[in-house]
């Protein structure tokens, strides 16, 4: 009998127990997260409830096992197995809890920041994920490790290994030169400040907002909401625009080729109209000339602004479509005609032109002729 209820005790003991404290804890918790709405700490740190009752389990019986006289045989595999289950979940609540405090720490910077400098906050919150997946990788390597050193037969290698590790530094080095490239170049971008997520980018002709950066790769999301995954050392060796650094106002340009007859003075107090029914231009600045002529066309060019990236996009497109409405409306003499058609001429033209002595002058035109300007 003694034999049957001293391992139930034991076991359902440490269980019922761990219970009980992870219930209390989280209980403490959630009345802290309650009081204390300013910051979101006390919620974050309920995510490590279950690695911490994993770790209060696994700390009791690997105390209280051997009292539980349960399969002696095995004492060394059921304590080494203990052993390792407390080494993994001591590791995962330290991830979670390290996580926990620097999501903190981000949250209240960007709450008190983020309307005064936005690019300062993406700069932070892309060396905040760099450094949590670094100290991820740290706590994961030294749990693994630990882990290995828990079986003699790599205790006993640990020599031999420590003496043959500079061959194998260099060894690694030479296979691994690629990804510590993009290693070194990820904590060049999080604390040389090239580009943060969030940013909007132009890279290879693609226009995008960085939505993921790693040590080794980072993700630019597209307008069409494709991914592009590119190495993090392209954007240390290569040159990219980023239309994110230093104040996010904008100039954008619209081109049409149009006739050498269309209404300049007309078509800059329509673009003015456009402007001030479009939400997106910021009311900054505005303007339209010709840039260009050829024998055919004329290069018109209109500027506007807006206070980021989306907004000029969207001043721009709405500026061509009216625009280009506008002018097929109300002159369409004004659109780029092929030279061998015949010219539409405006309403003031009468066919007639003045003669030397004053008196007007019929003129005819033969073919494809244009009249003279």
């Amino acid at each position: 009998m003694e034999n049957l209820l001293r391992p139930l005790i034991v076991v359902g003991g440490s269980v019922v127990l761990t219970l009980v404290i992870g219930w209390a804890t989280d209980f403490l918790l959630r009345k802290a997260d309650e009081r204390h709405h300013e910051t979101p700490l006390w919620g974050l740190l309920r995510r490590g409830r279950i690695p911490y009752q994993l770790l209060l389990c696994a700390a009791l019986l690997r105390g209280s096992y051997d009292e539980a006289q349960l399969l002696q045989s095995r004492d060394e595999a059921v304590g080494r197995t203990l052993t390792l289950v407390l080494i993994g979940s001591a590791a995962w609540l330290v991830i979670r809890i390290a996580a926990a405090i620097v999501e903190t720490s981000y949250t209240r910077y960007a709450n008190a920041r983020a309307h005064r400098d936005p690019a300062r906050v993406r700069r932070v919150r892309t060396q905040v994920t760099l450094i949590m997946r670094v100290v991820s990788a740290i706590v994961g390597v030294v749990a693994a490790a630990s882990m290995l050193l828990t079986f003699p037969a790599f205790r006993a290698a640990g020599a031999s290994l420590l003496a043959s590790a500079g061959i194998l530094g260099i060894v690694a080095g030479v296979a691994a030169q690629s990804t510590l490239s993009n290693m070194f170049a990820g904590f060049q971008i999080a604390f040389g400040d090239m580009v943060r997520i969030g940013d909007t980018v132009v890279v290879d002709g693609e226009w995008g907002t960085v939505e993921e950066i790693t040590l080794t790769f980072l993700t630019v999301r597209t307008w069409d909401e494709r991914r592009i995954t590119m190495p993090v050392s392209y954007f240390t060796s290569k040159p990219f625009e980023n239309w994110s650094r230093g104040t996010p106002q904008m100039t954008g340009t619209v081109f049409w080729h149009l006739d050498h007859t269309a209404p300049v003075d007309a078509m800059r107090e329509k673009l003015r109209d456009i402007l001030r029914e479009c939400p997106a231009w910021d009311g900054r600045a505005y303007d339209l000339s010709v840039t260009d002529t050829t024998p055919n066309t004329m290069q018109v060019r209109a500027l506007v602004t807006a206070k980021d990236a989306d907004d000029i996009w969207t001043a721009r497109v709405t500026v061509r479509e009216q625009m280009v409405r506008w002018l097929a409306d109300e002159h369409p003499h004004a659109l780029p005609r092929v030279n061998t058609a015949d010219a539409i001429l405006p309403p003031s033209w009468n066919g007639h032109r003045p003669s030397q002595d004053g008196v007007p002058q019929q003129r005819r035109f033969h073919g494809s002729a244009r009249p003279e300007r």
